[in-house]
C-alpha cells in the first residue's frame, strides 16, 4: 500500500476517498479537514479565546492537539464525572496531556459541585445515566465558558457521532433536533456560548490513527455508563453500511447538512429561549432541566 501523495509506504488507508497516506501526508490530510471545517463554517478565528471540552478520549485530545499545533489560544475543560476508576484514569490522561504541552486546563468535579457523582445523581433523579450526564456536561460547559470569558466552546464530535445522531433523529423524526443538528451551534441567546465541532469531517478510525501516530495517550474503553446506548447501535449499523459502500456515512451527513437541514428552518425559528428562573442559564422552559434535576435529588441550586 503506497501513499497517494508521495508513493512511500502508507500507514493509514482511507477507503471513502480511495486513498492512503504515509504519516506525514496523513497529518497534512487531517489538518486540512479540520481547517476546512473551521473555515467553511466560520467556527472561530485566531483572535478568539477557545475552550476545548476534553474527556480523556481520543477525539477531544486530538482536536486540542491540532488547535495547539496550529497556534490557536485553546484551553482545556475537563469535567470529573465521578464515575469510579474510569473518571480517575480519564483525569490522569487529561492532566498528563496538558502538562506535556504546557497547556491551560480547567477541571470541574461533579462530586465537589453537587455532593454526589453522576451515577448516584442519575439514580436519585430517576434518569438514564447518559441523560443525567449530558445535562451536567452541557450546563457546566456553557457556565465555564461564560465565566472564563471564552468566545467559543469546541467539542470532539466526529463524523461517526454526527451520522449516528442524525440516524436516530431521522428514525424518530425528532424535527426539533434535526433543526439544530449542525457543526456550529450559534450563541442565539444571552448567556449562551457558541459551540462548534471541528472534527465532524473525520471518522473515529482516522482520529484514532492520528492519536496513535502523534503518541497521544488516551483512554481507550467506552464510558461504563454508555453500555447499551442506542447511539452505539446506530454506529454499528452505519459501520456495516460503510463496509458495503465506503463514504456512505459522509454522504448521509453532508447531504443532510446541505439539502435536508434548510427544510427545518421554521422549526429552529419556533424555539423561544429564555433565562432559567433559578440559575439564569438559557432554557426553553421557566426552569431549566438541569435545575429541575438537581431539585429532584435535593441539591440546593443558586436562586432557590
Amino acid at each position: 500500500m503506497k501513499c497517494t501523495k508521495c508513493g512511500e509506504q502508507a500507514v493509514v488507508p482511507i477507503r471513502r476517498h480511495n486513498a492512503a497516506f504515509c504519516t506525514e501526508h496523513f497529518f497534512e490530510y487531517f489538518d486540512n479537514q479540520v481547517q476546512r471545517a473551521i473555515k467553511e463554517h466560520r467556527m472561530f478565528t485566531r483572535d478568539d479565546k477557545i475552550l476545548v471540552a476534553v474527556s480523556g478520549g481520543k477525539d477531544s485530545l486530538a482536536i486540542w492537539d491540532v488547535l495547539l499545533r496550529l497556534g490557536y489560544e485553546a484551553h482545556g475543560l475537563y469535567i470529573d464525572l465521578g464515575i469510579g476508576e474510569y473518571s480517575k484514569r480519564s483525569t490522569e490522561k487529561v492532566r498528563k496531556f496538558a502538562e506535556e504541552r504546557d497547556a491551560v486546563l480547567r477541571i470541574v468535579s461533579v462530586e465537589e459541585e453537587y455532593g454526589l457523582g453522576t451515577t448516584e445523581l442519575a439514580r436519585k433523579a430517576g434518569r438514564p445515566a447518559c441523560s443525567a450526564c449530558g445535562l451536567n456536561k452541557r450546563y457546566i460547559f456553557n457556565r465555564e465558558a461564560l465565566e472564563g470569558g471564552y468566545d467559543v466552546l469546541v467539542t470532539g464530535h466526529n463524523l461517526d457521532d454526527e451520522a449516528a445522531t442524525l440516524l436516530g433523529n431521522v428514525l424518530h423524526w425528532n424535527t426539533g433536533y434535526l433543526a439544530r443538528q449542525s457543526p456550529v451551534l450559534e450563541a442565539t441567546a444571552p448567556n449562551l456560548v457558541k459551540k462548534v465541532k471541528p472534527l465532524y469531517r473525520l471518522t473515529e478510525r482516522e482520529i484514532a490513527s492520528y492519536a496513535v501516530l502523534r503518541g497521544i495517550d488516551y483512554i481507550v474503553e467506552e464510558c461504563p455508563m454508555a453500555k447499551g446506548a442506542k447511539s452505539i447501535q446506530y454506529k454499528h449499523i452505519l459501520n456495516q453500511l460503510e463496509e458495503l459502500s465506503p463514504g456512505a456515512k459522509a454522504r448521509f451527513l453532508f447531504g443532510f447538512l446541505e439539502h435536508g437541514r434548510p427544510h427545518f428552518q421554521e422549526e429552529r425559528e419556533r424555539v423561544e429561549v429564555r433565562p432559567c428562573r433559578v440559575c439564569g442559564q438559557p432554557t426553553t422552559a421557566e426552569v431549566c432541566a438541569h435545575c429541575r434535576m438537581l431539585q429532584r435529588v435535593g441539591v440546593a441550586v443558586a436562586g432557590d
